[in-house]
C-alpha cells in the first residue's frame, strides 16, 4: 500500500517509499500522567488524554526505502514552511501532521556519493521524516 504526503494547502500529494519503517509506531502512549505524594505521604495519581502530539518517524534504510534528490528537494521545501498541515496516508489511514522540527524534520543521506558537480536530481537518497500528528 502506498504511503503519501499531501500539502493540505495546495492538494499537492508525493508519494514516499513503500519500505519505510514506522519506527515509534509502539512508543508513544495517549494517556499522560503525573504522580506526586500528599502531605500525609498519599500518593496522587493525575491522569489525562493527549489530544494530539503523537511522534511519527518513517526512517529509510541504506538497502530499502530510496527515493530521488527531487523528492527530497520537495519534502525539504515543504518542511521550511510554518505552519505547514500536511496529510499522511499510511496502511491506509490518513493522519494530519506536520514536521517535527525539535527532533529534525527531515534528513535525507545520499545511497552513494558524488562530487558536487555530479550531483542531479534523479540520485538516489535515503529519507527520514519525523513528524507529529496534529
Amino acid at each position: 500500500m502506498a504511503i503519501t504526503l499531501t500539502h493540505t494547502a495546495s492538494a499537492t500529494t508525493v508519494t514516499l517509499p513503500d519500505a519505510l519503517n514506522w519506527a515509534d509506531e509502539y512508543t508513544w502512549s495517549p494517556v499522560q500522567q503525573a504522580k506526586t505524594y500528599t502531605t500525609t505521604g498519599a500518593l496522587l495519581i493525575e491522569e489525562g488524554v493527549k489530544q494530539a502530539g503523537r511522534p511519527i518517524t518513517l526512517e529509510g534504510s541504506a538497502d530499502t526505502s530510496w527515493c530521488t534528490r527531487a523528492l527530497v528537494d520537495q519534502l525539504h521545501a515543504w518542511a521550511h514552511t510554518a505552519g505547514i498541515t500536511l496529510t499522511l496516508t499510511l496502511r491506509g489511514v490518513a493522519h494530519s501532521v506536520t514536521f517535527d522540527h525539535e527532533r529534525g524534520a527531515l534528513q535525507g543521506l545520499p545511497v552513494l556519493f558524488f562530487e558536487d558537480a555530479a550531483i542531479a536530481s534523479d540520485d538516489w537518497y535515503v529519507p527520514t521524516l519525523r513528524f507529529v500528528e496534529l
